[in-house]
């Protein structure tokens, strides 16, 4: 069964930086699409970024050149760093496949403040 752990959220306020990483188990990492959501308090959880075996990335319109996803399949890991953060952006932030598996992690929380 896949399991997905995300950490590397926070507080930051509007205008800052911030990562997060996801690492996954139980599945075969490198041949997977990989991808970020979030879900912001009393909304659906959207899709953010992604990025293909071959590293092709793709990005929401809402935070396409804010947000970087990159993957190390060495380190089953995928990444998301976010720069010029606002007070729209926070929420809990999830990684999954694309499309994503049943199950899901316990997200990380990012908050940016005005």
């Amino acid at each position: 069964q896949v399991q997905l752990v995300e950490s590397g959220g926070g507080l930051v306020q509007a205008g800052g930086s911030l990562s997060v990483s996801c690492v996954a188990s139980g599945t075969i990492f490198s041949l997977n699409v990989w991808g970020w959501y979030r879900q912001a308090p009393g909304k659906q959880r959207d899709w953010v970024a992604s990025i293909t075996r071959g590293g092709r990335t793709n990005y929401a319109d809402p935070v396409k050149g804010r947000f970087t996803i990159t993957r190390d399949n060495a380190k089953n890991t995928v990444y998301l760093q976010m720069s010029s953060l606002r007070p729209e952006d926070t929420a809990v932030y999830y990684c999954n496949t694309i499309p994503p598996f049943a199950n899901w992690g316990q997200g990380t929380q990012v908050t940016v403040s005005s």
